[in-house]
């Protein structure tokens, strides 16, 4: 699944265009390596956001193309 529609999935990030221009500016991380929004993520993959001076980690845990918003918690764990 590519990194932009993850963050929306899962709620990181409340809308894709919001995800995209994050990536675009250097603030997403996968695995420590800055990611494009077109990068896949996988099950496993840690990912870290940078939003000014907070950061906020978290492991991806599960993948699916949509969800609820009450399911959302359930594909990230915080680290």
């Amino acid at each position: 699944m590519r990194l932009d529609k993850f963050l929306k999935v899962s709620r990181l990030i409340k809308r894709r265009t919001v995800a995209n221009e994050a990536c675009d500016a250097g603030r997403v991380l996968v695995n420590g390596l800055v990611a494009k929004a077109s990068q896949k993520v996988k099950v496993g993959d840690i990912i870290e956001i940078q939003f000014g001076t907070k950061s906020v980690k978290a492991k991806v845990l599960d993948l699916q193309e949509t969800t609820k918003k009450e399911e959302a918690k359930e594909l990230f764990c915080y680290l």
